[in-house]
């Protein structure tokens, strides 16, 4: 590998390290001060010159606190001149604001990929971005992994013959029929229309679910409320047992107790991309870990290998 820095902020501390011991380098330190008015800086206390530098953060919450250290940090490598600057971002919040769909609203998601391009972003490197257009609104190359695998090869180990994988929405069908390709299992849909942020209604199921195992597979869980709408209607389908699954567990707002609380939710699966503090883990939870992938990722960008081969369908 070329000479490398790896940073990362506050926001998963835990992630950083493990993707640096799957990549075999140190996680070089930083420091993060807050002044009297409440203003933020950031030191990389390690030297950035001409190295390929790596900055660790997800936008998770509070998620503008963590966006700002996120651009300090570029800001920092820029001005100690690193030869490149690739943002590791494993949650992007902002996807979600992709479009207008209201008059006089902003797009996040654009806005605040310009942010990181104006700070000093060389390139991103993201994980299951809300929708594909998120991935055009960078202005710097974009390698956009998702864990499809990591969560296949957890499934696997069951017996998956009276199984159907089921996207609680249209939206993310692709990415479900993906996932089902994977696995070998058909896939069904809901018909979701969405009125505000924690209320949703899904007025059918598109697709045979009746007597079938359901693994259900969303690209985020944050307060569960398409999840449990969905829950209703595959019971009201004659659905059999259910396992949940996602890439970004947020889990806010009691979400994962409520989901706990179902007789017929078997499992909950979720990634690292967020971190879920301890307080919130319930039995049925499993998390599984994107530090390998997304240090294999680093290792291809270091070295200027194909990264495509790490979500291409096998």
């Amino acid at each position: 590998m070329r000479d490398i820095a790896v940073f990362t902020g506050s926001a998963h501390p835990q992630l950083a390290a493990e993707i640096c011991g799957h990549l075999g380098v140190d996680l070089s330190p930083s420091r993060l001060t807050r002044f009297a008015n409440d203003c933020l800086e950031v030191q990389l206390q390690a030297n950035c010159r001409e190295r390929d530098v790596f900055l660790i953060q997800p936008l998770v919450p509070p998620v503008q606190e963590h966006l700002v250290e996120l651009l300090l940090m570029l800001d920092a490598a820029r001005g100690a001149s690193a030869a490149r600057t690739t943002v590791v971002l494993p949650h992007y919040a902002y996807a979600r604001s992709d479009k207008k769909d209201a008059p006089r609203i902003s797009i996040g998601g654009r806005l605040v990929a310009d942010l990181m391009v104006a700070a000093g972003a060389s390139r991103v490197l993201a994980m299951t971005l809300h929708s594909p257009q998120v991935h055009g609104f960078f202005s710097v190359p974009v390698d956009h992994l998702h864990a499809l695998r990591e969560l296949a090869a957890h499934f696997s180990q069951y017996d998956l013959s009276n199984t159907v994988v089921v996207s609680p929405d249209l939206g993310n069908a692709k990415e479900a029929a993906h996932f089902a390709r994977i696995l070998g299992l058909p896939v069904a849909a809901g018909a979701k229309q969405r009125f505000a942020d924690d209320k949703v209604q899904i007025q059918t199921v598109i697709g045979e679910v009746a007597g079938r195992d359901v693994i259900v597979l969303d690209d985020e869980i944050a307060k569960g409320s398409t999840v449990i709408e969905l829950l209703d209607k595959l019971r009201e389908r004659g659905a059999g047992p259910i396992r949940v699954a996602c890439t970004h567990g947020l889990f806010s707002s009691g979400a994962l107790e409520r989901l706990q609380a179902f007789d017929d939710v078997l499992e909950i699966v979720a990634t690292n991309t967020v971190p879920i503090p301890d307080e919130k883990v319930v039995p049925k939870l499993k998390v599984l870990s994107i530090a390998p992938a997304m240090a294999e990722a680093m290792r291809r960008i270091n070295v200027g290998e194909s990264v495509s081969t790490l979500f291409e369908a096998p």
